[in-house]
């Protein structure tokens, strides 16, 4: 039994001045003064806040307890979702935050054993939050490793079908052991991982889905920032200039991927607008009919028509994650 909470006062890293300055200039013309704090935060990880989502499949009461005690409290409403307005999750999605950069030790993958809760940048959340999965519904995770949104969208309702899809061999391991961890075998019927290349899905299975999320590929500023070496930083940043036209195909195929009525969900954790509201934009002008869904923030979001974007500043260091809610009419 896990009792212990980690401070995260550990030594810093040291980022890649390549990638640093590159965020600098595209990022100060792109954020104006909100750059400037959000810098801060990304050059400093100890800073960096993380949230306790527990799991619905296993027995909790006893983490809850312990993250009470040391101050934890929860990030969403646990009240009855007949209640709750359409940017509200239902009960079953405990997530726990707390306000200093405190954390709990992750929990050992043991087979055949379920771990109790899952960490992650509560911010990613948001575009499973943004999808709004209800009971019976039929989803798709475009490109699920490893896997954390895919296990909270089972804490937050029970679909006919979640299908998580992920083409590479390695993280579709690392996504089927994640599975393996947080939900039990008698949901082996409604959750399938598949290795489709998400270019095509919407070719082979338009139309299918009620819902899908595409958390794309994208140049993860957190961890890129704090690349090993300066010749990994320069391979990052052509791989960065690479990733919108994969984005915009993933995002094409998903729209093409989700019955009329239905929901896309378009996330990164990136705060580049070439992959963020650009990717957007160029796939509403390829389908004229989607429409564009009003996306509630708060004070450290920046809003755009196309979105929301949340740009981490001290004392909420969540985020970077950009959020587009599309609704396929017809």
């Amino acid at each position: 039994m896990l009792t212990r909470i980690r401070n995260t006062g550990k030594s810093r890293r040291q980022p890649c001045p390549a990638v640093l300055d590159h965020f600098d200039q595209q990022y100060s013309e792109e954020l104006g003064d909100l750059w400037a704090s959000a810098r801060a935060v990304l050059l400093d990880p100890p800073s960096w806040q993380y949230g306790v989502m527990l799991n619905r499949f296993s027995s909790v009461t006893d983490i809850t307890q312990i993250l009470r005690s040391q101050g934890f409290s929860s990030l969403l409403p646990q009240t009855d979702v007949s209640e709750l307005p359409p940017k509200f999750p239902p009960s079953s999605l405990q997530c726990y935050v707390h306000p200093h950069p405190l954390r709990f030790p992750s929990q050992a993958h043991r087979p055949g054993q379920l771990k109790q809760y899952y960490l992650l940048n509560a911010a990613s959340l948001l575009p499973v939050l943004a999808l709004q999965v209800r009971d019976g519904d039929k989803v798709l995770d475009l490109c699920s490793a490893p896997g954390g949104k895919a296990v909270a969208i089972m804490q937050s309702a029970t679909p006919a079908l979640l299908c998580c899809n992920e083409p590479d061999p390695h993280r579709r391991d690392w996504l089927a052991k994640t599975l393996e961890s947080f939900l039990p075998p008698s949901l082996c019927s409604r959750v399938m991982v598949s290795a489709q290349d998400g270019r095509f899905v919407g070719q082979s299975e338009a139309g299918f889905y009620d819902k899908v999320l595409v958390d794309a590929p994208c140049s993860n500023d957190r961890s890129w920032l704090h690349s090993s070496d300066k010749l990994r930083g320069q391979q990052r940043l052509e791989d960065r200039a690479r990733l919108p036209e994969l984005q915009t195909q993933l995002l094409r195929s998903a729209i093409s991927a989700v019955r009329p009525g239905g929901v896309v969900v378009y996330s990164t954790c990136t705060l580049s607008s070439l992959e963020n509201c650009a990717v957007v934009e160029a796939v509403l002008k390829e389908f004229p009919d989607p429409s564009l869904h009003p996306l509630i923030g708060s004070a450290s979001t920046f809003h755009h028509k196309l979105g929301i974007l949340v740009v981490p500043q001290p004392g909420r260091t969540w985020g970077p994650m950009f959020l587009s809610r599309i609704r396929k009419k017809r």
